[in-house]
């Protein structure tokens, strides 16, 4: 989910990785070539065994080349403006925050994947249309410094409602609406939360108490939050971020030396529901291909590999999460969310009272 879990990428060294030994998908590779390659564009955070895309590419035919395109909301814009001539044939990575965009600006051709009835219904979209196909779920929360709070005897926060509380002042560091996704999760968390007439003057008090706004969540993250590992190297301050509830677990597997426990916690009352989805781009150079690709990321096969790479949790009916990622990062139970509809209806407008409210 964006540029949210840029630790894991790091983690498995992958940046633009291309598996395409017979050519590209780019011009100039004459029709065969092409034929047999797919590009997948998306967000940083795009993750995957290198075992399981094998996998995929033997028994498909396919290559695949995975082009990433920075954070999820860069990435959307981009994938917009070049919609008449894209960079590839799918893309993954528009979550629920940003789909309604993704949608009317027609980014996407219609495609029923192979195994969507086993989606899981509470993750389904654009019913009857096929647009774009569930992948994944994960939960936007804020994420405390385990020994901060432990050192100084003080709870840890564990609702919206404690964040404006002054014990917290000057501890929470959250990332930009308009710039980040996580960030923009966790605005739309409090306008599920407190409603129209009331998220304003839930952040002119998060303000008051000194919330801190950087741009994206590797700032905040690994920057600015004392209990991520490159927090603590570099001498962070705010005990409190906005992250994911998967954020703990890969502290404790990219650990080195690895934590016997999560040095990080989640408050769980301040989650707010992520679903990212996968579509056919429109004009794709390949979509036999692209429809393939598909499929394989809805396969139980992906969906259980998800996991450990991406930290989210798979949508398919019956995918097993591994031991690890349940143990230290479950999913939140009770988690705010919004219908899309209204998601769509409202963003742009609460982005932008957001952003003359808190920057201003």
């Amino acid at each position: 989910m964006s540029t949210t879990r840029k630790f894991t990428a790091a983690a498995v060294g992958l940046g633009l990785v291309t598996l395409a030994a017979c050519g590209s998908s780019g011009d100039g590779d004459g029709g065969a070539a092409a034929s047999k390659t797919v590009t997948l564009v998306g967000h940083d955070s795009f993750a995957y065994s290198k075992d399981v895309l094998k996998a995929f590419e033997k028994e498909s035919g396919y290559k695949v080349r995975v082009l990433k395109d920075g954070d999820a909301g860069q990435a959307v814009n981009k994938a917009i403006l070049t919609k008449d001539n894209p960079q590839g044939d799918v893309f993954f990575g528009v979550d629920n925050t940003l789909l309604s965009r993704a949608l009317e600006n027609g980014l996407f051709q219609p495609y029923e994947a192979e195994g969507s009835e086993l989606i899981l219904p509470e993750y389904r979209a654009d019913q009857g249309k096929h647009r774009v196909t569930p992948i994944d779920s994960g939960d936007v929360c804020v994420n405390y410094d385990k020994a901060y709070f432990s050192d100084r005897k003080l709870d840890p926060p564990t609702s919206f409602d404690d964040l404006v509380d002054p014990a917290y002042k000057n501890l929470l560091v959250t990332e930009n609406a308009s710039t980040s996704s996580p960030g923009l999760g966790f605005l739309l968390g409090s306008a599920a939360k407190y409603g129209d007439d009331g998220w304003q003057d839930y952040w002119k008090k998060l303000k008051a108490n000194g919330v801190k706004v950087v741009d994206g969540w590797e700032q905040a993250y690994n920057e600015e939050f004392s209990g991520s590992a490159g927090g603590r190297k570099a001498g962070a301050d705010r005990p409190l971020v906005v992250s994911y509830a998967s954020s703990p677990p890969a502290e404790v597997i990219y650990g080195d030396p690895k934590p016997k426990a999560a040095p990080t916690g989640v408050a769980t009352g301040t989650c707010f529901r992520q679903v990212e989805y996968a579509g056919l781009l429109s004009n794709a150079r390949n979509p036999e291909g692209g429809k393939a690709l598909v499929d394989f990321l809805i396969s139980e096969r992906f969906q259980e590999d998800m996991p450990l790479n991406m930290f989210v949790y798979p949508v398919r009916e019956g995918a097993q999460v591994p031991p690890e990622f349940a143990k230290y990062g479950p999913a939140a139970e009770d988690p705010e969310t919004l219908d899309p509809a209204r998601i769509a209806d409202n963003r742009d407008a609460w982005v932008k009272a957001w952003t003359s409210l808190v920057l201003k």
